[in-house]
């Protein structure tokens, strides 16, 4: 792996029914083999069935609070101190916990 150059970040463009960054970035994992319909389908239907049962809660802000939920906030980082090396927690960047 080359060290030059550090890799460019890619904007991604928001979905088209909710206006949304990570709804896009969260379809584009959920893609597979290219098939992004299929993925917006997928993703689409899980919201309107999550608003279907909760009326009262916009689903794209249950998504973004279950999403906060799961990130994680430290990792454990290896720390050479003489000849032994200890697992010494950091705090994770947040572009690396949406990742």
């Amino acid at each position: 792996m080359s060290r030059r150059h550090r890799a460019q970040k890619r904007e991604v463009l928001p979905d088209p029914k909710y206006k949304d960054l990570i709804v896009t970035k969260f379809m584009n994992y959920v893609m597979y083999e290219g098939k992004k319909a299929v993925a917006e389908n997928i993703v689409y239907g899980a919201f309107d069935i999550l608003a279907e049962k909760k009326k009262d809660f916009e689903p794209v802000q249950t998504f973004h609070t279950a999403l906060e939920n799961v990130q994680p906030s430290v990792e454990v980082r290896s720390r050479r101190v003489g000849g032994a090396t200890y697992q010494v927690p950091v705090e994770v960047r947040p572009d690396r916990r949406r990742a």
